[in-house]
């Protein structure tokens, strides 16, 4: 177990992520994944989320974990196309995962999601919650676009609004 971690972790009051993004960042998040969505068959849900549990913190759990649990958890997953994209921002440790359903993933390597997480990363250490989620955004926008373009049926599957954890 890493105190330091844990520590941080502890003493960071869970009000912290609705600090970080407030209520007109996420609506500007929210309207900003309805506009990506028109684009392309994808579905993405925003997740931020500030302190981890005693229980999570003890096991060691990564964000990559946390992410995975979360994908399952939302339903990200169980969308008709296995289209679903995981944005997962875990607070407190500064760190960023994108986890895509197997339909997308079978069409955009994860390099390409990874390179979206450093650039978010690298704003947060500034500051630029939103800014950074914004672009992120962006970035994800191009990638379907190009690999899983909008069809005839592209209804909204997943809830727009960023979950605040």
């Amino acid at each position: 177990m890493n105190i330091a971690r844990l520590l941080r972790h502890l003493f960071t009051p869970s009000w912290c992520v609705r600090q970080a993004l407030g209520a007109a960042d996420r609506a500007a998040l929210a309207a900003a994944v309805a506009a990506s969505e028109r684009q392309h068959r994808g579905e993405l849900r925003l997740v931020v989320e500030g302190p981890l549990s005693l229980a999570a913190l003890w096991r060691g759990q990564t964000p990559r974990q946390r992410a995975g649990e979360l994908f399952g958890a939302l339903g990200v997953w169980d969308t008709a196309e296995n289209s679903g994209v995981l944005v997962y921002v875990q607070y407190v440790d500064r760190r960023v995962e994108i986890l895509a359903d197997r339909g997308i993933a079978a069409r955009v390597p994860q390099a390409e999601w990874e390179a979206l997480c450093r650039a978010m990363e690298a704003a947060f250490a500034r500051g630029q919650y939103r800014a950074g989620l914004l672009a992120a955004i962006d970035g994800a926008t191009r990638l379907l676009v190009a690999h899983f373009p909008a069809g005839a049926d592209n209804r909204n599957e997943l809830p727009n609004a960023p979950l605040l954890l």
